[in-house]
């Protein structure tokens, strides 16, 4: 049986509700189908985000960026959770576990910066209809499912989340302009791609 090695990564509001939506729109319209204010392994480096200064200037792009990829990593941890206790592929429990322990990190980070952004303690993303965005229904899907059948719906729905992520991570880089929101997306964009050539094994 195949083994995955262990894929290492670095770890690394002010704008009134309406502009924040519109900044998500065209965010979300250039890249996928769907003004600057103030505001994995075990080794890994200290994060990117702690090791900024206090004060840091975060654009549209930067704040849209972050919400959405912090709603789309936690709401893709309910699906992971089901795959140890019912995949009957156990490399793809091994890939699951690598991609759980990665996000985890990974949203240290974003949680990081979006309380620096001074963001909205409710998540104006969350549950927001969008490809690669695994919804309840979903999980309740896989949760249904069994054997290869569970195996597939999972590899389906990480397929879509690791492409979204890789179309908003190379917006915030081309479009963001807060450098420690680009670095993160530099590291989520090379996790994205990693792991999406390693599921390719599972087609």
């Amino acid at each position: 049986m195949r083994r995955f090695p262990p894929v290492r990564f670095s770890r690394l509001n002010r704008f009134p509700p309406p502009a924040r939506f519109a900044i998500t729109g065209t965010l979300l319209l250039g890249l996928s189908a769907c003004g600057t204010t103030t505001a994995p392994g075990p080794a890994a480096p200290a994060s990117v985000a702690a090791a900024a200064p206090s004060a840091a200037t975060f654009g549209g792009t930067d704040l849209a960026w972050v919400e959405i990829t912090i709603a789309m990593d936690e709401q893709l941890l309910p699906l992971l959770d089901l795959v140890p206790g019912k995949a009957a592929d156990q490399r793809l429990v091994q890939l699951s576990t690598q991609v759980r322990d990665l996000h985890e990190r990974e949203l240290g980070d974003l949680r990081a910066l979006h309380d620096e952004a001074r963001l909205p303690a409710e998540n104006p993303h969350k549950g927001m209809p969008m490809p690669g965005m695994v919804t309840p229904e979903q999980v309740a899907e896989a949760a249904a499912a069994r054997g290869a059948a569970f195996d597939d719906l999972v590899v389906r729905r990480l397929t879509a989340h690791l492409e979204q992520g890789v179309t908003l991570a190379e917006s915030e880089r081309k479009a963001g302009v807060e450098p420690r929101t680009r670095a993160l997306a530099e590291q989520v964009l090379d996790s994205r791609r990693t792991y999406l050539s390693l599921l390719t094994s599972f087609s």
